[in-house]
C-alpha cells in the first residue's frame, strides 16, 4: 500500500486573475507554452479515481490550488464532486479544500462550498494598505475590496475559512496590527502566516524585483530554486522571528484555544511529539503537486523540470509517489542537514524547515542552512517556556488554554535585547501595546 500523501491539484496551472508581485508561481506558465491551462474532464476523472484508490479506508484530502482554481468555474467543481461520489470507497472520509484569492466568489459559490463542506484558504495580507501593496490585479490596482467581499460571502454562508497571510516587506513590521485585524475585525479563528522568500540569482535579481508577471518584451524569468539572493519584497529572517514572537506573546495571554495560528499549533505538536506540517518533519516527500495536464511534481514549491515525476495519464499516481525519485527527494531533507542544525537545541521543532529555503551558509561556512534559520531559532527559543507548560498540561490530560490562567514568565524585560538578533531592545522591536 502506498503511504498516505497529500496532493495539491492545479486545474488552471499557474494561470491567475490577479498579478501579485511576489507570486513566482505565475512564472510556471512558461513551462507549458501555448497551453490552454484547463484540466480536461477525462483527466479530472483519472485524478479523482487514482487519488481515492491510493487511500483505501482512509481520510483523503481533495485539495485545489492554482494559479486561481475558481477560474475553472462552478460546473467543473460540480463534476469533481460527482467523480468523488463515483469513486469514494467504503471507509473513506473526504475533506474538500480550496485555496483562492476570492475574486470570483459570490453567493452561488458560497452555497456550493457550504453544501460540500469545503475548507477555504482565503489569501489576505492584512489591512487594506498592506494587502494592496503586492496583491494587485492585471491593471496594477489593489484587490483588497474584492477579497473583503469574498470574506463576507463566505461568512454569510458559514463556510469554514483559513486566512492565508503572506509575510513580506509591506507587513513584516506590523505584527500586532495584522494579527488584531484578523482577530478583531475579520473575527477569524484560523490563520496561516507564510513567509515570502523569493530566491534568485544575481543575473535575475533586477527582473525578479520587478515581479513575476508577464511583461512587454517577454523578459519574464522562470522561477527556479536557484541562487543565494532574495528579492526586496522578501521578509528577512530576523523580521520573521520578530513577527512570530510579537503575535505569540499576545496569543498566549488571551487567545489560546480561541484563535489557531498554524505555526503555533505545529510548534506545540513538536513539543508533544506529533508531526503536522511537512516543513517541520525530519523528511518530506508526502506533499506533491499535480499540474493541469496530469504532470506530477515532487512538491508544489518544486514545479520544475528536474522534479517532474511523470504524468498520471501514463503512469499511475501511486506508482509515481512510491518511486525511487520521490523517495530520494524526501530523504534529502534529512541527509543534507548541516551539522550546525544537527547540533541545534531546537532541531526537534523545525528539522531545518523546508529545503527550498536552505541556500545560505552556517556560521562555520557549511552550505545548506535555512535562510529563515535565525528567525525560527529566535522564535522556538522564545516560546520554549510556554510550550513546555502547554505540553505538560496536555500530557496531564488537560487543555493547553489553561496556560492563560496562571501565565508563566514568558516575556523578556523591557531593557533586554530582543532574542531575534536585531540588536534592538525587546520593547522597541515589538512595539508593545
Amino acid at each position: 500500500m502506498t503511504r498516505p500523501f497529500h496532493l495539491l491539484a492545479k486545474p488552471t496551472g499557474a494561470t491567475c486573475n490577479l498579478d501579485c508581485k511576489y507570486c513566482f508561481f505565475l512564472s510556471k506558465e512558461t513551462l507549458y507554452p501555448g497551453d490552454s491551462f484547463r484540466m480536461s474532464d477525462d483527466l479530472l476523472d483519472t485524478y479523482i479515481r487514482q487519488l481515492l484508490e491510493a487511500h483505501p479506508a482512509q481520510e483523503v484530502s481533495v485539495a485545489w490550488q492554482g494559479g486561481e482554481p475558481t477560474m475553472m468555474g462552478l460546473p467543473f467543481f460540480e463534476r469533481a464532486m460527482a467523480c468523488v461520489e463515483k469513486y469514494q470507497q467504503p471507509g473513506q472520509t473526504i475533506q474538500h479544500t480550496i485555496q483562492t484569492n476570492g475574486i470570483l466568489l459570490n453567493d452561488e459559490w458560497g452555497e456550493f462550498l457550504k453544501r460540500h463542506n469545503f475548507l477555504v484558504g482565503l489569501s489576505i495580507d492584512g489591512p487594506k494598505e498592506m494587502h494592496d501593496t503586492y496583491r494587485v490585479n492585471k491593471g496594477g490596482a489593489g484587490s483588497f475590496d474584492q477579497v473583503f467581499k469574498a470574506w463576507e460571502t463566505l461568512r454569510r454562508h458559514e463556510v469554514d475559512v483559513n486566512i492565508l497571510c503572506t509575510l513580506h516587506a509591506a507587513n513584516a513590521d506590523h505584527p500586532l496590527e495584522v494579527y488584531r485585524y484578523f482577530r478583531d475585525v475579520l473575527k477569524t479563528e484560523f490563520i496561516q502566516f507564510i513567509p515570502i522568500v523569493e530566491r534568485t540569482t544575481q543575473d535575475f535579481l533586477p527582473l525578479a524585483n520587478l515581479g513575476w508577471s508577464e511583461r512587454p518584451g517577454g523578459d519574464r524569468p522562470l522561477y527556479l530554486q536557484q541562487g543565494g539572493l532574495v528579492t526586496e519584497r522578501s521578509i528577512t529572517a530576523e523580521k520573521f522571528g520578530c513577527f512570530l514572537i510579537a503575535i505569540f506573546d499576545e496569543w498566549v495571554k488571551r487567545d489560546v484555544g480561541k484563535v489557531f495560528v498554524q505555526t503555533f499549533d505545529a510548534a506545540l505538536g513538536s513539543w508533544v511529539g506529533q508531526r503536522g506540517l511537512c516543513i517541520f518533519s525530519p523528511t518530506c516527500g508526502s506533499a506533491l503537486a499535480l499540474e493541469h495536464n496530469g504532470d506530477l511534481y515532487s512538491c508544489d514549491h518544486y514545479v520544475e523540470p528536474d522534479y517532474r515525476l511523470g504524468n498520471i495519464a501514463e503512469t499511475p499516481m501511486a506508482e509515481l509517489v512510491a518511486s525511487e525519485q520521490q523517495h530520494a527527494f524526501g530523504q534529502y531533507k534529512l541527509t543534507s542537514l548541516p551539522q550546525y542544525c544537527v547540533n541545534c537545541d531546537v532541531r526537534f521543532a523545525c528539522h531545518g524547515e523546508c529545503p527550498r529555503n536552505r541556500f545560505i551558509s552556517t556560521p562555520d561556512g557549511e552550505p545548506g542552512l535555512n535562510y529563515l534559520c535565525a528567525g525560527y531559532k529566535a522564535f522556538f527559543q522564545h516560546v520554549r517556556p510556554a510550550m513546555d507548560t502547554m505540553a505538560k498540561l496536555i500530557r496531564q490530560g488537560r487543555l493547553a488554554e489553561e496556560i492563560m490562567q496562571f501565565q508563566p514568565v514568558l516575556r523578556q524585560g523591557r531593557n533586554e535585547k530582543c532574542a531575534c538578533g536585531s540588536g534592538k531592545k525587546f520593547k522597541q522591536c515589538h512595539g508593545r501595546a
